[in-house]
């Protein structure tokens, strides 16, 4: 009980300095910059999916929360939120390092990852845009009003940031103790010798292992696949879905409970094809 204790409080904490600066910047917008930004910020968003599948690639899933929160603020595209996604590493860098993989193999699932986000965001842009849904007034009025931060009563920004910040941290690290808490008593190692290793099959199951908003799922995926028990598709499948705790703070900062739901959906599915994708054409490290 103490191990999980533990890695719930060193999970959650390292999400405290993303969640706070993204909110932070989120109230500066809100107060202080105007509509000057907000027209840059639409101007950027074109390439949005581009820095987003970028940024995911560093190990780090903070950058996922912080994308969460942008877009529940209408700051950044669907496109952007889908690149950051796919693109997020997670724990799957620190143990490929760890375990001395070659270098050039983690090359090369980066670049995977870092493609298959970038390209997949674009598409979700080009789709939005061409029904006429490529552009919207961002909502940070919204998001302050749920969250009760008294963000209207005042200029200040470091108040209504903390509020925002301190909200959201006790509900991940609420939801991540359940998480570590049934990961520790159930154990992911009971994969091994199931369906994982058929076609297609291992790529559904992988993919809905990677949607669990928890460093355990791209850290057991990975080692499943260095022991030889998945294949690099099935694990790659997995780790497309796998946000880190992303999709955890779209659900709770995010008040469309069926955009959430439809966003989770197509992850899977992309997670999946993806995966597929990569075994049909003989993908490996």
């Amino acid at each position: 009980m103490l191990d999980v204790i533990t890695d719930t409080v060193i999970d959650a904490l390292k999400l405290l300095p993303f969640l706070f600066v993204t909110y932070l910047l989120m109230e500066y917008v809100e107060h202080k910059a105007g509509s000057a930004f907000e027209k840059a910020l639409h101007k950027g968003g074109a390439i949005g999916p581009l820095a987003g599948g970028l940024l995911g690639v560093v190990p780090q899933c903070g950058f996922s929360a912080a994308a969460s929160n942008l877009y529940a603020g209408r700051m950044i595209s669907l496109g952007t939120l889908f690149s950051v996604y796919l693109s997020t590493s997670d724990e799957m860098l620190p143990i490929l390092i760890s375990e001395q993989a070659q270098i050039s193999s983690i090359l090369k699932i980066l670049t995977v990852k870092a493609v298959f986000g970038i390209v997949t965001g674009f598409l979700v842009d080009l789709v939005l845009r061409l029904r006429g849904r490529g552009e919207q007034d961002w909502d940070i009025e919204s998001l302050c009003e749920r969250e009760h931060c008294s963000c209207e009563e005042n200029e200040a920004i470091l108040k209504p940031a903390l509020v925002h910040t301190l909200h959201v941290f006790l509900f991940v690290a609420a939801i991540t103790f359940l998480i570590n808490l049934a990961v520790h008593f159930a154990g992911l190692e009971a994969l091994r010798g199931s369906i994982l290793g058929y076609p297609v099959a291992g790529e559904l199951l992988t993919a809905l292992i990677g949607l669990i908003p928890n460093c355990a799922a791209s850290v057991a995926l990975t080692q499943l696949y260095l022991e030889g028990v998945i294949t690099a598709g099935a694990m790659t499948a997995g780790l497309l879905t796998g946000a880190g705790v992303g999709l955890l703070v779209l659900f709770r900062v995010n008040a469309h409970l069926k955009e959430n739901l439809a966003i989770a959906g197509i992850l899977y599915v992309f997670g999946v094809a993806g995966g597929v994708l990569l075994e049909l054409v003989g993908f490996a490290l």
